[in-house]
């Protein structure tokens, strides 16, 4: 194999992993239940604290899937600031509209159920 077929094969690898890294990065698409959960959070005042390097905060955004873009969220490391004001002392923290607290993985029918908003069988 010649020194520009090996470079080029070596290249197709690096790409090849990257797409593949990438596609596993990215959420995965919600349902349409999910989105009104989503959106029922927000407009109910729901905000999750949390850190890009916390598992927890990972798997609790991945629940949400592509919908976790309508989920209030502070990035406590890029905003220190407001994470302490809030008193947050672990992630991920989600805080609701009346002051209430619920620290560490929820689930998504628990955060139905604690906000009110319809999801699966925790629907009201």
């Amino acid at each position: 194999m010649s020194k520009s077929h090996l470079y080029a094969t070596i290249g197709f690898l690096v790409l090849a992993i990257g797409f593949i890294s990438y596609r596993s990065l990215a959420p995965a698409p919600a349902s349409l239940e999910i989105i009104a959960l989503a959106q029922c959070l927000s407009d109910k005042g729901a905000t999750m604290y949390g850190a890009e390097w916390c598992s927890h905060c990972q798997a609790e955004k991945a629940r949400f899937g592509d919908a976790s873009t309508f989920v209030p969220y502070v990035e406590c490391p890029q905003e220190p600031d407001k994470c302490l004001a809030a008193g947050i002392e672990g992630y991920p923290t989600w805080i609701f509209a009346d002051g209430r607290k619920l620290v560490g993985e929820q689930g998504l029918e628990k955060l139905a159920q604690v906000s009110g908003c319809q999801f699966g069988t925790s629907s009201r």
